[in-house]
């Protein structure tokens, strides 16, 4: 899994503005041989960006949201958190042959194949409280989706009846206010529950945050409310990943982990950009990289006093044996904030969430219904 220097460039045709993007081109094979595809948000630029390789070939498949933040990934299950709401995505593959069925006619091959695809299901109504990283927490159905809701500083699951469910705030945020005090952000599970939380400030004043963001930053216990770790510059994105906690350090542009015994954050490499998305799959951490341009809200910290053209957006693979970039792929124009980046186990799948026919004649039942529907119409042509 080793860099190559040469370039591909790659460009979303149907798109009415620019969003070109150049990568390595050892990235699709990378995607390829681990089985995966890559799910990016950039609120800045409103869209959703599918990463997937088809015949050697890397995609870049976009998908248009009201600033799209979080995401949560789980077995057949995709949620996606915008300005005002989150919406639920189902795989359902049997759609996939129609999909195909239509290929070479954008910006797909006719060679490839769809392995998902997924649908709305679900559109709740949050209200502007700017959700930012999202986690299915439990297991298999059971599960329930958690989101970090920034503007109230707290953790908070999906309710049928709220807009949100509280169920957690840091010690120092003594008040449910929409004041964003410390800049809850981050979410990280083990063993799928809350584990630990990322803050931009240790602080229950209303925006108390912005005074110290260069180096502020806490990683809090989830169970025990302690700080983990402090002293950071705007920390990101903490995830559990073999047997150890991985961080961004998003201020200074690293990537790295919290070491057990001292507590401290060890970093691991330096980044071209403000680290910010982070998700794993086998020895390798993709990470997302933006470039900070809005110098009200990044002034003042060390990424935003490198100058304008060595600041970078795109992601990143990182190898964790060694700690070193082995490919990337960069966005060029109207795409230049990215906040999550997640592995989906689909090597090429599609979404839909705009009205047409795949979604008017797709249909989704339980198992004792869809018994008593004729074969003819459970056939993959013509999804249930």
């Amino acid at each position: 899994m080793s860099e190559r220097p040469s370039m591909t460039a790659g460009t979303e045709e149907t798109s009415p503005e620019p969003l070109r993007s150049v990568h390595t081109s050892n990235f699709p094979e990378l995607l390829q041989q681990l089985g995966i595809s890559l799910l990016v948000t950039t609120y800045q630029a409103g869209r959703l960006v599918i990463l997937r390789a088809g015949g050697g070939v890397l995609n870049t498949h976009f998908r248009c949201f009201d600033k799209p933040m979080g995401l949560a990934v789980t077995g057949n299950r995709i949620a996606i958190g915008a300005a005002t709401s989150i919406w639920e995505f189902h795989n359902l593959p049997a759609v996939c042959e129609k999909i195909d069925s239509d290929n070479g006619q954008g910006d797909v091959p006719s060679s490839v194949r769809h392995d998902a695809c997924y649908l709305p299901r679900v559109t709740h109504w949050t209200g502007d409280i700017q959700v930012h990283e999202m986690a299915w927490v439990g297991e298999d159905r059971s599960c329930e989706l958690w989101f970090v809701n920034t503007r109230f500083s707290c953790l908070c699951r999906r309710s049928e009846i709220y807009n949100f469910d509280p169920v957690w705030r840091p010690e120092f945020v003594r008040e449910l206010v929409p004041s964003d005090c410390c800049h809850l952000n981050g979410l990280g599970l083990r063993g799928g529950r809350p584990g630990c939380l990322t803050a931009l400030g240790q602080t229950g004043e209303p925006a108390g945050w912005r005074a110290n963001k260069r180096d502020g930053g806490v990683v809090i216990d989830y169970e025990s409310g302690q700080l983990m770790c402090t002293g950071l510059s705007m920390p990101h994105s903490p995830r559990w990943y073999r047997d150890r906690w991985w961080l961004l350090e998003s201020g200074t542009g690293s990537f790295g982990f919290l070491d057990s015994q001292s507590g401290r954050y060890q970093s691991v490499c330096q980044l071209p950009g403000f680290t910010r998305g982070l998700s794993f799959a086998g020895p390798l951490a993709f990470v997302g990289l933006s470039q900070v341009r809005e110098s009200a809200v990044f002034g003042g910290i060390p990424i935003a006093e490198r100058a304008l053209e060595e600041r970078i957006c795109g992601v990143w693979a990182i190898h964790l044996d060694s700690g070193s970039p082995v490919a990337f792929l960069r966005f060029e124009d109207a795409v230049q904030e990215i906040f999550a980046v997640e592995v989906t186990a689909a090597r090429y799948p599609e979404l839909v969430n705009e009205p047409g026919d795949l979604l008017s004649g797709s249909f989704e039942l339980p198992d004792q219904a869809l018994s008593e529907v004729p074969e003819e119409f459970r056939a993959p042509s013509r999804p249930y």
